[in-house]
């Protein structure tokens, strides 16, 4: 832990008072040195906080000042008591919201979100969910299940799949006993890629789409996309997201999206545990195990 001073909103900034920040496996990645733009040892992990702006910088409006929000920083840095980020990467927090909830939506719910939205996943559809337990995956099989997809949740144990189960997933493949499901599917999301990459490609149907938007296994080599060539008469598709490269306004259009399931009931929070900020190593352990089922949560006040 370390004392710093407190940040200050250039234009086209704002302050933000932390009530929580997120612990992603993104942060596991920044900290092993694997994820691109993490500046190194010294540096302050968490790419996303809540709580109430405090102070706004030139060219923003006064107005913000107090309001709740779910904040992005542009980098890293969230672990803190305070944050700035860009005034375009805060968005609104439904009345009443806590902030631990929040931040458990969060990235998470975009990535989810603008994964599914961007593949098209429709009623009806079969949806296959890698990773399902983890901050990202309980999203999308909530998400897919709202947007009338039958899912399919691939997870690590029984109890993770009954617990996917009541969040809206029809099929539960424990990968201990079955690392491969035996289906076809319309859409894969996959927060896992690795070594398996290629036999869930195979699992497309003719004018399937996968999405890839995490590595948690690691990073596939070439060979995984063999079958985008091979079954080419199949007309697959594979697309990667990240948030670094998704427009602000889509970026709210998503939040947008996100806000209106939170308030139909259709989607909610899924909160694995909450640790101080000076336990953030026991936290890193966590996420780092695969341990986490949802969001891991920093207080750090």
């Amino acid at each position: 832990m370390t004392e710093a001073p407190d940040p200050v909103p250039a234009p086209g900034q704002v302050l933000v008072d932390v009530d929580a920040a997120g612990f992603g496996f993104v942060d596991v990645m920044a900290l092993r040195g694997e994820y691109p733009g993490f500046p190194g040892v010294g540096a302050v992990p968490g790419v996303e906080v809540a709580g109430r702006v405090a102070a706004v910088g030139r060219e923003v409006a006064e107005g913000l000042v107090g309001q709740q929000v779910l904040a992005m920083l542009p980098g890293f840095g969230g672990f803190a008591e305070r944050i700035v980020t860009d005034a375009e990467l805060i968005f609104p927090v439904p009345r009443g919201g806590r902030a631990v909830d929040a931040v458990a939506i969060g990235v998470n719910a975009l990535v989810a979100e603008l994964a599914l939205h961007r593949v098209g996943a429709a009623a009806g559809e079969r949806v296959l969910v890698r990773g399902a337990g983890g901050g990202i995956g309980t999203l999308a099989t909530q998400i897919a299940r709202a947007r009338g997809a039958e899912v399919t949740a691939v997870t690590s144990s029984a109890a993770r799949g009954e617990r996917l189960r009541a969040l809206g997933a029809a099929h539960i493949v424990d990968r201990t006993e079955s690392a491969i499901p035996g289906a076809d599917y319309d859409v894969v999301v996959d927060t896992v890629a690795g070594p398996d990459l290629e036999k869930h490609l195979e699992l497309l149907r003719p004018n399937g789409r996968y999405i890839l938007c995490g590595a948690a296994g690691g990073f596939p080599d070439v060979g995984s996309f063999a079958p985008l060539l091979r079954d080419f008469h199949k007309s697959l598709s594979l697309s990667a997201l990240s948030l670094n490269s998704v427009a602000p306004e889509d970026l709210r259009q998503s939040w947008k999206r996100v806000v209106a399931l939170l308030e139909e009931s259709r989607v909610s929070a899924v909160v694995d545990q909450v640790f101080p900020l000076t336990e953030a190593e026991d936290a890193l352990r966590r996420v780092a195990a695969g341990k986490a089922f949802g969001k891991v949560v920093l207080l750090p006040r």
